[in-house]
């Protein structure tokens, strides 16, 4: 069975001065969370997130749950 996931964004202006706003996504976890290139490409973010940001926030939520399948099937259930 697959899961089906959306999100929404608004970008307005070119790439090194534009900024945008990850509107919503579809489960509503979150949203509005802002974006611009600085806050990809710089060090001080400003508070902003970067597509990065949240692509290593669901790998180290999956790395979590896979490893804790792991533990658990191993007989080690974490706690």
């Amino acid at each position: 069975m697959a899961a089906e996931r959306r999100a929404s964004v608004t970008w307005n202006g070119d790439l090194m001065n534009g900024s945008g706003t990850i509107d919503d996504v579809g489960s509503g976890a979150f949203g509005p969370l802002d974006v611009s290139w600085s806050a990809r490409a710089d060090e001080a973010s400003g508070g902003k997130t970067s597509p990065e940001e949240l692509l290593a926030a669901a790998h180290a939520s999956c790395f979590s749950m896979a490893l804790s399948h792991a533990l658990a099937q191993a007989g080690n259930p974490p706690e």
